[in-house]
């Protein structure tokens, strides 16, 4: 994987997960006191869009990784940091057809359950990729400090 592919992935899924979370908290968590009030926060518009306009540029490069990283690490055994990465390639699936489902869906109970599934795999999937990325940067610099005790 070339870093400029783990740069964009990274920020893209940071972006995607910051908005997605606060658009949550914003829309879920804080009560409006006021009773003509269409929203419960000023922003909470600007969040849904930024997570809906940044949503379909992390799912291109989701093809990207997945054509120059995920099926050979997929097609390999024996990997550490495997765990992470299957994780995060599960729940990215689930998030991804459940977000666009809501995005379309007009009977209130699916909804309820697609924004429940959403949250939840969404939420799974920011830690697991974190994870997979802090025992990515730990496995790398492990290695680059066995390669240095050798050469010494």
């Amino acid at each position: 994987m070339k870093p400029w592919e783990r740069w964009t992935f990274g920020l893209l899924a940071l972006l995607v997960s910051v908005t997605g979370g606060a658009y949550f908290w914003m829309k879920y968590m804080l009560v409006n006191t006021d009773p003509f009030a269409v929203v419960n926060h000023p922003w909470e518009p600007a969040m849904l869009a930024a997570h809906v306009v940044a949503s379909p540029p992390l799912l291109l490069m989701f093809g990207v990784l997945l054509n120059s990283h995920i099926l050979r690490k997929l097609r390999a055994t024996g990997l550490p940091n495997r765990k992470t990465g299957l994780l995060s390639l599960g729940t990215f699936f689930t998030m991804v057809a459940s977000g666009y489902l809501l995005q379309v869906v007009t009977t209130e109970q699916l909804s309820q359950a697609l924004v429940a599934i959403h949250v939840a795999t969404g939420s799974v999937f920011s830690v697991a990729y974190t994870a997979h990325l802090v025992i990515s940067v730990r496995l790398a610099r492990a290695q680059v400090a066995r390669f240095q005790a050798t050469v010494a």
